[in-house]
């Protein structure tokens, strides 16, 4: 299964369990699926990673990682899919969300312009938010329910493959 795959990149639970920053959380770190591979707590950590992935608003790892403890999902996987909007990849995803809050308000969209700038960003923010906070709960839901799907039927399919090889290498 992807579970290689994952722990080749993921650190241990004991560093985990032992780091400073996560000490708030108590006894709740010491739960099993918070750290352990399995369909059904990497599937619920896609669909929190990618929900406040697509949610504009600072501090969005704590967030996932908040949410990612009571729903018992993979904490580090719910974490760090929030890094697929990193500064890179900010402004085209939002503004993809504002544009989704437009379409849905039949309000006009402003043009991106050539050169970000600050003073644009605050700008937008301050005058065009309903649809750009409107598109990001949208597209958030929907990218969010599409990864929790697509991660339970990929991982059936993975494991009904390794099955299916394991039976014909018997034979």
């Amino acid at each position: 299964m992807p579970r290689r795959f994952f722990k080749r990149y993921m650190p241990h639970p004991d560093r985990i369990k032992a780091n400073k920053s996560l000490r708030f959380l108590g006894t709740l770190i010491h739960d099993p699926n918070l750290l352990h591979l399995n369909r059904h707590s990497v599937a619920r950590a896609m669909a929190i990673g990618l929900f406040w992935a697509m949610i504009p608003m600072p501090m969005q790892m704590l967030v996932a990682a908040l949410c990612a403890v009571p729903a018992r999902a993979n904490l580090p996987i719910a974490v760090g899919l929030v890094w697929l909007t990193n500064p890179l990849t900010m402004p085209p995803v939002f503004y993809c969300n504002y544009k989704v809050g437009a379409w849905l308000m039949d309000t006009p969209v402003s043009p991106m312009p050539m050169e970000l700038s600050l003073a644009w960003v605050t700008q937008m923010l301050e005058s065009h938010w309903q649809p750009l906070f409107l598109g990001s709960l949208v597209v958030a839901v929907g990218v969010s329910i599409f990864g929790y799907v697509a991660t339970q039927a990929y991982w059936r399919w993975w494991v009904a493959r390794n099955w299916r090889k394991r039976q014909q290498s018997r034979r």
